[in-house]
């Protein structure tokens, strides 16, 4: 999402235009997002839109503040694909009730909503909309095929968390994926072709070196994660004294204890102290017994959804949600 798009739309609502929802910066209707879904397409963003009018500008602008400002806050949709069945109450004898009433319009709109609940929209909204208006923003999809006639979808108004891979190694082939699926930005180094390239990473940033020394060329953000991955752990050091004198927030590093203290020796060489190799996560991911690159690539991407919460979220937060899970 870019501030640009968000400025042009509040324009053209403001001049009585239709505003274009480009699904670059509303993926939620772009072709991958959609694909086997009957009720979206890339179309449901121009259809939502000509349904659009001044009376929204309000809910872009709160959206444009919280760009700013970096908020945990998302922009919304609801697609209604059938007005009566969205209005009709279903609940079940599951689910917490909601009242008598369904949705409480029968059209599509957009709405805003902020993880401190705060929710702005130009139209009425009932008990059971401003559930799936809260619940949508969790996934960004969570229960949006629970009721019938209508779904949601959102789109992160906050900048997705860089995950640097520095190797194209078999793991590092699994986790690029996994990890594009929950929402990280993916940057893959290597020094061979044969194994950096678009079949092995179709989804993430390619950068090709000539040598790891080249790394030093290469800038990261303190607030990046870095997973050491590198092809049959050949160049480990190079990319652990990379990622600690970047200040990487996450470095995490795959391979078993001898081979480790051989990798603690040649950065120790290096210049790096005790401290950052302590900083380092070693072995990398949580501990469930994986082996395979598949299972290790889980257990990676679970780490790093892990840091991501703990440093989203207070502590005071997270045992909030972790008691209204019941555990």
């Amino acid at each position: 999402m870019r501030e640009e798009a968000l400025l042009q739309i509040i324009d053209a609502l403001q001049a009585g235009r239709v505003p274009q929802l480009g699904v670059e910066d509303f993926p939620c209707f772009g072709a991958q997002a959609t694909q086997g879904n009957p009720h979206i397409a890339p179309q449901t963003a121009q259809d939502i839109a000509q349904g659009l009018t001044a009376a929204d500008v309000p809910t872009f602008e709160r959206a444009l503040a919280a760009m700013r400002e970096g908020e945990l806050a998302w922009l919304g949709f609801k697609v209604v694909y059938d007005g009566a069945a969205a209005q009709a109450n279903t609940d079940n004898n599951v689910t917490k009730k909601y009242g008598e009433v369904g949705s409480a319009t029968a059209r599509s709109g957009v709405f805003f909503c902020s993880d401190a609940k705060e929710i702005v929209a130009s139209w009425e909204y009932s008990p059971r909309d401003t559930f799936q208006m809260k619940d949508v923003t969790r996934g960004p999809s969570m229960h949006t095929e629970q009721f019938e006639g209508l779904t949601w979808c959102s789109v992160p108004l906050f900048g997705s968390v860089r995950v640097w891979l520095l190797g194209a190694s078999d793991v590092a082939s699994e986790v690029a994926a996994l990890a594009d699926h929950v929402g990280f930005q993916v940057t893959v180094v290597d020094d061979d072709a044969a194994y950096l390239n678009e079949e092995r990473f179709p989804l993430a940033q390619r950068i090709l070196v000539g040598d790891f020394s080249e790394l030093d060329g290469i800038d990261a953000a303190p607030s990046d994660y870095v997973c050491v991955l590198t092809r049959g752990h050949m160049h480990d050091p190079e990319g652990c004294l990379w990622a600690t004198r970047h200040n990487a927030h996450y470095v995490g590093m795959m391979g078993c204890a001898g081979k480790n203290n051989t990798v603690y020796e040649l950065c120790v060489q290096n210049g790096m102290t005790d401290a950052q190799w302590e900083s380092v996560k070693r072995p990398i991911g949580l501990k469930f017994g994986a082996k395979t690159p598949a299972e290790l690539a889980i257990a990676i991407v679970a780490e790093l959804v892990d840091v991501r919460y703990r440093e989203r979220y207070s502590e005071e937060a997270r045992e909030k949600h972790e008691a209204s899970l019941g555990r």
